[in-house]
């Protein structure tokens, strides 16, 4: 039948026959669930383990439906279909398996030209060391291993975690990060393990902890190293079983998720001062991803210099194109002690002041790279700098003016005008409105050159 739709077919008698059959790749699967010697659902949790299965249709009769529901879900088979089989519904889910298939094979080929250009997922970097961390994340992201990424602050390590999940089969599942060092330990374990009504006071209702919220998903323990040693103690029974058992609670609850777990502190250190446990470090060691610091990796500065203003841009509604070559000499002389944080900061300060075309060096701030200590004091406002606000003006009415000032430098985009004074747009909006309500209109400040 099949076959007289124009399609090649290879047939096998049961699950292991299929299973040597399939070391040549098959754009579908087309298996039925009760089979001898090996069924339908242990052949796809096979394939599904060793990283290589098609798009699956399971057949099954009407007893079975619960457990091809089951195996559709679990091992993420693309559908399945009752018997007796309608010859136009198998025909249908073939094609729309088939073209699944093809867009699964494009969207990892691209994903492979985007490493190949410096790009994975939201990581950036055509460095020989980043290149070795993309490959690295390609390898681990399909199974199930703990990842343990160390790096100083700044360098990207919950990206290079969301970058795992998103090229892992737990993508269409949650991806939950909780920063350790931002708790207080009073509530560490409420917000991991969750807690039942009444366990504490305060408590005044059930709450599903990280773990319950990440079910088939990530979760990323960022500043594992400032986790309390209690904390970790019960961290560690969680990933040894699996369950979960909330605060208060006299139930425990299985959990699948994955656990990433990131710090900024060398391991080795936080071990000898008892800030990790080390059966917990060897537990989510399985691999070990370690990001180097920005000044390690300056050739990626164009790169990176243009990805985030790409990002900038969308988020500020600006038209900024580049930088100009003397911003990347200065930027290739910094130390960036803030890594790609501080410069994600720096590009978006100056981004913001450009509005649009290129980016100069009188865009950034005054004492960028410059330690603190020898930063000049800020000069006395004069009127080269665009706006003078006579004595006695109130400071409402001086307000309003570097308002309307600011206003006219972005040529009235309001998003810009805000970023430039530090208000949010809806703060900008209220002063607007006010001023337009205002009998009689506050004279405005002079302004130089005008």
């Amino acid at each position: 039948m099949i076959r007289s739709w124009g399609l090649a077919v290879e047939t096998a008698a049961n699950g292991e026959e299929a299973l040597e059959k399939l070391r040549v790749p098959v754009d579908v699967l087309v298996t039925d669930l009760m089979m001898p010697r090996m069924d339908g659902f242990e052949l796809l949790k096979r394939l599904r383990t060793q990283g290589d299965a098609p798009p699956a249709i399971v057949l099954t009769a009407f007893g079975n439906i619960e457990t091809a529901v089951r195996t559709t879900l679990d091992l993420d088979a693309f559908w399945f279909l009752e018997k007796p089989i309608q010859p136009a519904a198998l025909k249908v889910l073939i094609e729309r398996a088939a073209q699944h298939g093809r867009l699964i094979h494009e969207t990892e080929r691209l994903q492979r030209r985007l490493v190949y250009q410096g790009v994975l997922v939201d990581l950036v970097g055509g460095c020989p060391a980043m290149q070795q961390i993309f490959s690295v994340i390609r390898q681990v992201a399909p199974s199930k291993a703990a990842v343990l990424i160390t790096g100083e602050s700044g360098t990207g390590k919950e990206l290079a975690a969301a970058a795992i999940h998103h090229l892992s089969p737990r993508r269409d599942s949650p991806f939950i990060a909780i920063n350790c060092a931002a708790l207080p330990e009073t509530l560490m374990e409420s917000e991991l393990f969750g807690h039942e009504r009444g366990a504490f006071t305060g408590a005044v209702e059930r709450r599903a902890g990280c773990f319950e919220l990440a079910q088939n998903g990530t979760l990323l323990l960022d500043e594992l190293a400032e986790m309390p040693i209690g904390t970790q103690a019960k961290l560690l029974r969680v990933l040894e079983d699996s369950r979960v058992r909330r605060l208060g609670g006299e139930k425990e609850v299985a959990v699948d998720v994955r656990v990433i777990a990131a710090t900024n502190k060398d391991p080795e250190e936080a071990l000898r001062k008892n800030q990790l446990r080390e059966d917990l470090f060897y537990r989510l060691n399985v691999f070990h991803i370690q990001l180097p610091p920005l000044r390690e990796r300056l050739a990626d500065l164009p790169l990176l210099t243009e990805a985030l203003i790409n990002a900038l841009n969308r988020k500020h509604d600006t038209r900024v194109v580049d930088v100009h070559p003397e911003v990347l000499e200065q930027f290739k002389r910094y130390s960036w002690p803030g890594n790609v944080r501080e410069m994600r900061n720096v590009l978006e300060r100056a981004l913001i002041v450009a509005g649009e075309g290129t980016i100069t060096l009188r865009h950034l701030p005054r004492d960028f790279g410059l330690p603190p200590g020898n930063r000049p004091a800020q000069p006395a406002p004069s009127e080269s700098d665009g706006l003078r606000i006579p004595v006695g003006t109130t400071v409402g009415d001086a307000e309003k003016a570097l308002i309307q000032f600011t206003l006219r430098h972005t040529r009235n985009n309001k998003t810009r005008a805000a970023g430039i004074l530090g208000i949010s747009d809806k703060t900008l909006l209220n002063k607007l409105k006010e001023y337009s309500a205002a009998k009689p209109d506050v004279p405005s400040a002079k302004n130089n050159g005008e």
